[in-house]
């Protein structure tokens, strides 16, 4: 079994000494709430970032080390610290491959901390941490402009029929009446400008009409007249 760890730069090296155990941290973002009648629920969450920890030992000196993991490794334990120094102040993903079993772990170094242990001067300590990466990018997303509605030349907006009410200026265009119901019909007007001096809003013939100096004519329907 080898520990080979690759750098961003796909180069790849075998870690020397071969860990007593490793384990993978792997869980969910479950959140515990309260409901009515019932008592505390657990919502299960989606997956979190896995994360994977080793810890080992480095030769001083490889030479003449009789318990080494792999044939392949350099003359001394510093060169094994400056490259996982180097990897972990990069800040970029690297890859650790377990061989003789399905871990490939795909990560970021995230804590890195060694020195000696016991009083034995021949080798360093040192554990390693890489927390999982997931490649994302960024996407920029323009704001629309709300674009003002301008109305084209030669299509504006006719004006509203202005209100009839007492007292407006009107043309008349129909047959006058006696009253409101239509009773006693008389003479027909024909484009007569009348002011209006009585309204019965339910009525059949609901607009009365006089002419501008207050002479009565009588009582007109909706469509006989037309504001000015």
């Amino acid at each position: 079994m080898k520990f080979s760890i690759t750098d961003s730069k796909n180069k790849t090296f075998n870690l020397p000494i071969n860990p007593k155990e490793f384990a993978i941290d792997a869980a969910t973002d479950d959140k515990t709430v309260s409901v009515v009648k019932l008592g505390q629920i657990n919502l299960i969450g989606d997956e979190k970032l896995k994360s994977i920890e080793i810890a080992s030992t480095l030769p001083v000196k490889t030479k003449d080390v009789h318990y080494l993991s792999t044939t392949e490794v350099y003359k001394n334990g510093q060169t094994y610290l400056d490259k996982l120094t180097k990897l972990y102040k990069a800040k970029k993903p690297v890859r650790l491959v377990i061989s003789d079993t399905k871990v490939t772990f795909k990560g970021i170094i995230s804590e890195f901390k060694y020195g000696m242990a016991d009083g034995f001067a021949e080798e360093y300590t040192y554990t390693l941490k890489i927390g999982e990466y997931k490649a994302h990018k960024a996407k920029k997303v323009k704001a629309k402009k709300k674009s003002k509605k301008v109305a084209k030349k030669g299509k504006s907006r006719s004006k509203p029929p202005k209100k009839i009410s007492r007292g407006s200026k009107v043309i008349v265009n129909g047959r006058l009446h006696g009253d409101s119901a239509g009773r006693g019909p008389g003479m027909t007007e024909r484009n007569a400008t009348r002011e209006i001096s009585l309204v019965a809003p339910k009525a059949k013939y609901p607009y009365h009409v006089a002419t501008l100096s207050g002479g009565a004519r009588g009582w007109v329907s909706k469509s006989a007249v037309k504001a000015v």
